[in-house]
């Protein structure tokens, strides 16, 4: 007998007998057609069936797991049965019913109801509120208070770090560094032990150029002695014409000694530099009466580029040359606005200006004093400081310029952007690039001098290289290292 086997599968099989003298030489079983067929359906059904199942029963378990849990926790279904047989086929209502609900707990609880700083088992983080809610099995109701006081007790804690993170700035610009009051110590002994510390300046050949109104006058009002000498010196060195430079440093009694012997000491070959006290002058008069225009500086800025032609600018008539457009477009303040200086809360106030009108930059600003002469703004400026102390300080934040900004209320000429690029006192500037290399003085307003640690590393060396870091009371004191 003999068998063969097809190579694509066993299809026939061939029997023969070699036995002489057989019946049957030969004999052909085949194999069953239906048998067949039924093996092929069988083979090829299999796998998609699976495949099915193997999508289908993962998503029933889940579905039919999440109504049962939503069934038990409500109370509109008389049995959860009845609940997960209707609901299966009611996505919508599966998804908006407790979204009705929650929000119509939120519309009930009012505020009031909520003890101001939560309770005293208030509840710290969200997976807390959820281990409680699961385990006590709470409605809606009570997941809506806990949730709120959560909320509430989080926005507080928020709005308190942000207060006491501006006050701990406040209290930083105002402070005055170890390294500065070294400085301010030293050069006060120097003053008293060193009579060249002491030593008159202007030389006397050089006294009448402090009224000599053909020569550029710039003021400067501070007690800072390492930023009145980046002032200085930054406009000196930017200067096409620093000869024609004088400037008049006006201070205070307590650091007049200590400013004059840095630039009794610290001369400049070109430039003149007077130095006096608020003590050293008579208040019946006007501090400089003999000059017609003036250039004035903060102590918080850094001049980059020649700003000789600002006494040439023509204003027109009005009393001072000021930035009031900004560089950044239309409706972008450069600094703030009126609303961020003055209480508009107050009639007094909301009947005479426009809350939403940018306020003028001070930092650098042009005085035509010949036109200040002819008008009332002295007079204006103590009427509004007696209005303010009769209103118990209410009119306006505290402040130097609130008081100006009514003053001077249309006597401002506006200046080129570009003149005073300000806001580098804060965290983060909008002003970048090519803006802060265009502009012709850099103004630091806002907390983060660069003389402090919370100065922005990103600005402050366009500051720090103006410091004569050389100098022998620089070293000592180790200022800004």
């Amino acid at each position: 007998m003999k068998s063969y086997i097809s190579t694509t599968g066993i299809k026939r099989v061939t029997v023969s007998n070699s036995i002489e003298g057989g019946g049957n030489k030969g004999a052909k079983v085949a194999e069953p057609s239906a048998a067949a067929a039924r093996g092929r359906l069988s083979s090829r059904t299999l796998l998609p069936v699976v495949l099915v199942l193997g999508i289908v029963l993962p998503f029933l378990f889940v579905r039919i797991a999440f109504l049962v849990l939503e069934s038990a926790s409500s109370s509109s279904c008389s049995s959860p049965i009845e609940c997960k047989g209707w609901r299966l086929f009611s996505r919508g209502y599966i998804s908006q019913k407790p979204r009705e609900e929650l929000t119509r707990a939120l519309m009930e609880l009012k505020d009031g109801n909520i003890v101001e700083g939560g309770t005293e088992d208030a509840l710290v983080t969200f997976n807390e509120l959820v281990k409680e809610m699961t385990f006590k099995q709470q409605d809606i109701k009570d997941f809506a208070f806990k949730t709120k006081t959560m909320l509430l007790d989080m926005e507080q804690k928020v709005q308190s770090a942000k207060k006491r993170e501006l006050i701990y700035w406040y209290l930083a610009s105002r402070g005055v560094p170890k390294s500065l009051h070294c400085l301010c110590l030293k050069l006060a002994e120097e003053y008293a032990v060193n009579a060249m510390a002491r030593s008159r300046f202007p030389p006397p050949e050089h006294v009448s150029l402090l009224s000599d109104t053909s020569f550029h006058h710039i003021v400067l009002l501070t007690d800072n002695v390492l930023a009145a000498s980046v002032v200085i010196s930054s406009t000196v060195e930017k200067a096409a014409n620093p000869e024609k430079l004088v400037f008049h440093i006006v201070t205070d009694k307590k650091t007049y000694s200590s400013m004059h012997a840095w630039f009794a000491i610290n001369s400049l070959k070109l430039a003149v530099v007077e130095v006096k006290g608020l003590h050293q002058y008579d208040w019946s008069q006007e501090l400089f009466p003999d000059l017609n225009k003036i250039v004035f500086l903060d102590d918080d800025v850094v001049v980059q580029h020649d700003i000789s032609s600002l006494w040439r600018l023509d204003l027109n008539g009005k009393v001072v040359g000021a930035v009031v457009d900004s560089w950044c477009g239309d409706n972008c303040c450069p600094g703030r606005k009126y609303k961020d200086y003055l209480n508009f809360s107050h009639p007094t106030i909301s009947s005479n200006l426009d809350q939403d009108r940018c306020a003028w930059l001070s930092g650098m600003n042009v005085f035509d004093l010949e036109a200040w002469r002819r008008t009332n703004i002295t007079s204006s400026y103590h009427k509004w400081l007696k209005l303010s102390l009769n209103s118990g300080f209410t009119l306006w934040q505290p402040g130097v310029l609130p008081p100006s900004l009514l003053a001077f209320e249309g006597y401002v000429h506006p200046i080129d952007p570009l003149w005073q690029v300000a806001g580098l006192g804060y965290r983060s500037s909008s002003a970048q690039g090519q803006i802060l290399e265009a502009a012709a003085v850099l103004h630091f307003t806002g907390p983060a001098k660069p003389w402090l640690e919370t100065g922005s590393p990103e600005v402050r060396s366009l500051w720090s290289r103006h410091v004569n870091f050389s100098n022998s009371f620089i070293r000592k004191c180790e200022v800004l290292r």
